[in-house]
């Protein structure tokens, strides 16, 4: 209990940095909001007696956040969000990522199979349970099995007699253990979304930078069954009537205006030491990038060639290119605000303060050098990971003949199927279909050449397969070899002969599949990281996350009266900012505020992402923008100082009353290292303005019907 009693410590962080526990806002960050604009109360931000702003949220998908709007169920989220959903509704004769998609009732909405939303209903401490008797004389091994046993009953009486959701989740690397429970809805279907020139405009050029021209948002429906409750889908559900929706404000939004983003943001690391910060940004992050560039280069030559591929692989496309251009703007971040130097000088006045005192030195004063020493002997082992992720864990053919490979073993094993694996070979096909329906292996096959080639060139021999490498050495080729083998003898490049087999699959075909050189390449090299990689790896981050847990209670103990956010875990956070610019680089200045003017700017008819559709060209001539405009100009979005992350994509961005002035999407390039270290000069997230969905809605695709059901004010 005492360690809690440190977390909630009042006291002064970085200005808008931090992703705050909305539970905890109100004794922590309610005094500095206020003071920066904001006029609700905590209990309007979390409360579990009342509808609060937390009701109005929802964890959307595997990676997004959404929020109500209309007392419907109705929700948006950002554009990026629903792509996935969008594309397995499109096809060449109903291309809904190149048209867009808009039902004009509720009939016409689309299911999404595997999509769910879930809302928080409660989050609660349960440190004082989880780690009871539990200090640093118990072994870590015990350690582990204790909290494991009392997570599992806590969760167990938590979900007695309902239908919820519960999760545990450590925060400040172990120190503090928190609750979340939550209510599932699995019937979540497409109402609206915008052409991808609109909600991708700009595309990947564009992604991560400011200014931002981007229609990024796409609406959803949540249904449930007559009770109002989570309900498969079913033609009989009905709408969900949410506890709280958020009214949507076409007031308009100036320099220095309050800004609070309410949502899930996933992964942040603000407390690591500088050596961790130094191998990312000399080893881990480069090496990804590099492998992510080449991958890009051959699928954007593929689909700039081909209507159908681009449709296929747009989805991936922007996945693999999402990561790409973070990674190199986090670098591009820290070394421009010195990030390693900084962490380092913290780390100076930590062992001063260390050796300031005997006790200290005695119970900190090796915690420091440990963890140099334990990066140090790490470096090679994440390297090899990250080349077996990013290089052999991005071949397409690799993924799907290992699945084969599992099946065969299993029946292999038992002879015959059971009834359970029966269903489950009918979710395996399900599962080939969409695989195949979005694979071209003349694309599969330029990456496993090129992919298999750097990981041969950049992983320590120790790492790779022996007769791997002997005929790497042998064969200066050896990859393009390898790879036109593949892509000749595999069953695995050819749908039909895939799905054949599974149809026949029976202990006379097992042979054949581990006979498949598309198995066997990937069977070596998945073993060989099992054996030399993944058990070391294991144990180096089990001591490394030891000596993280005790460096984060030992700096809030440095640092009394200083409020500690918890590093982001995709749990309900609240973050508190101003839309304002920001100055990049020398005789630089970003306003705050993007416009139409700046679409029609980038009009460019030759390169396909800053295609403007000839409609919402017509409607800027004509300055058709209805209630929505501002001064002759239709806003599209803007900048905030508030602190976010992936995951943070379609949270709400709300004003000082809580009413919906925007949706996040991204954040600005030179601000990407937020995840590691946050810049308030820097730093800013980018938010469609909720005026330029409500445009497109009304004006662009003639859905006026659904502004009916939502509730704006001015």
């Amino acid at each position: 209990m005492i360690l809690v009693a440190v977390f909630i410590t009042t006291g002064t962080a970085i200005a808008d940095e931090g992703m705050w526990l909305p539970l905890l806002v109100g004794m922590q960050k309610l005094k500095e909001m206020r003071a920066e604009g904001f006029k609700l109360t905590a209990e309007d931000i979390y409360s579990v007696n009342h509808a609060s702003l937390k009701d109005a949220v929802v964890q959307f998908g595997g990676g997004c956040t959404g929020e109500l709007i209309s007392g419907e169920g109705l929700l948006i989220t950002n554009h990026h969000c629903g792509y996935g959903s969008i594309q397995a509704h499109s096809t060449l004769d109903h291309n809904y990522l190149e048209n867009g998609f808009w039902a004009m009732s509720q009939a016409e909405e689309l299911p999404n199979p595997g999509l769910s939303v879930k809302f928080l209903v409660s989050m609660e401490d349960v440190t004082s349970t989880v780690l009871l008797g539990i200090t640093d004389t118990v072994s870590e091994i015990n350690r582990e099995r204790l909290i494991s046993q009392r997570i599992k009953a806590l969760k167990a009486d938590a979900t007695k007699g309902n239908s919820y959701v519960v999760e545990v989740d450590p925060l400040y690397n172990g120190n503090q253990y928190f609750l979340y429970t939550y209510e599932e809805f699995t019937d979540v279907r497409l109402v609206g979304a915008p052409p991808s020139s609109i909600g991708k405009f700009g595309g990947d050029t564009d992604n991560w930078m400011w200014p931002r021209h981007t229609g990024d948002f796409s609406l959803f429906r949540i249904y449930a069954g007559k009770d109002n409750k989570p309900a498969p889908y079913s033609p009989s559900n009905v709408p969900y009537k949410p506890k709280k929706f958020l009214e949507l404000s076409i007031k308009g939004i100036k320099a220095g205006d309050f800004t609070l983003v309410y949502g899930y943001p996933g992964r942040t690391q603000e407390y690591i030491p500088s050596f961790a910060v130094r191998q990312l940004v000399d080893q881990s992050d480069p090496c990804k990038i590099a492998l992510r560039q080449s991958r890009l280069k051959i699928m954007g030559e593929a689909m700039a060639s081909d209507q159908k591929v681009r449709i296929m692989y747009a989805a991936k496309y922007a996945s693999v290119a999402n990561g790409w251009k973070k990674w190199i703007g986090e670098v591009n971040g820290l070394s421009r605000s010195n990030g390693i130097q900084v962490k380092e000088e913290q780390e100076e006045k930590f062992s001063t303060w260390v050796n300031g005192n005997t006790a200290r030195t005695a119970q900190y004063g090796m915690l420091l050098p440990q963890l140099k020493q334990d990066y140090q002997e790490y470096a090679p082992f994440s390297h090899a990971r990250d080349y077996y992720r990013e290089a052999i864990g991005s071949i397409e053919i690799f993924r799907v003949a290992a699945q084969f490979e599992r099946l065969a073993q299993k029946l292999q094993k038992q002879s015959e199927f059971s009834s359970v694996d029966s269903l489950k070979l009918r979710e395996f096909n399900a599962y080939l279909h969409t695989f195949y329906k979005n694979y071209d292996p003349a694309i599969d096959r330029k990456i496993l050449s090129s992919m298999l080639s750097a990981y041969l060139q950049n992983v320590s021999a120790q790492f790779v397969p022996l007769d791997m490498l002997a005929a790497f050495r042998d064969v200066r080729h050896w990859p393009d070899t390898i790879a036109a083998e593949v892509f000749q003898r595999s069953m695995f490049a050819d749908s039909l002969k895939a799905f054949a087999l599974l149809q026949q699959l029976d202990s006379a075909s097992i042979r054949d599949v581990s006979l498949d050189p598309a198995v066997k390449i990937n069977h070596d090299i998945m073993e060989m990281y099992s054996q030399s990689v993944a058990p070391s790896l294991a144990q180096m981050e089990q001591d490394i996350n030891i000596q993280l847990r005790r460096y984060m209670r030992a700096t809030m103990e440095m640092n009394p009266r200083r409020t500690f956010y918890p590093d982001a875990n995709f749990t309900l956070r609240i973050a508190f900012g101003q839309v304002q610019g920001y100055q990049p680089r020398d005789a630089v200045q970003y306003e705050f505020q993007s416009t139409l003017t700046g679409v029609m700017e980038k009009d460019d008819s030759t390169i396909y992402d800053y295609v403007v559709p000839p409609k919402l060209k017509k409607l800027y001539e004509m300055k058709d923008f209805g209630r929505f405009g501002e001064k002759g100009k239709l806003p599209v979005a803007f900048i905030a100082t508030n602190h976010t992350t992936g995951g943070n994509s379609g949270s709400p961005v709300l004003n000082g009353k809580g009413q919906l002035i925007g949706v996040n999407f991204d954040r600005v390039w030179e601000g990407t290292m937020s995840d590691i270290m946050f810049d308030n000069s820097r730093c800013r997230n980018i938010a469609l303005d909720v005026r330029y969905a409500l445009f497109i809605i009304d004006k662009y695709a003639g859905a006026g019907w659904l502004l009916n059901e939502m509730k704006i004010v001015d």
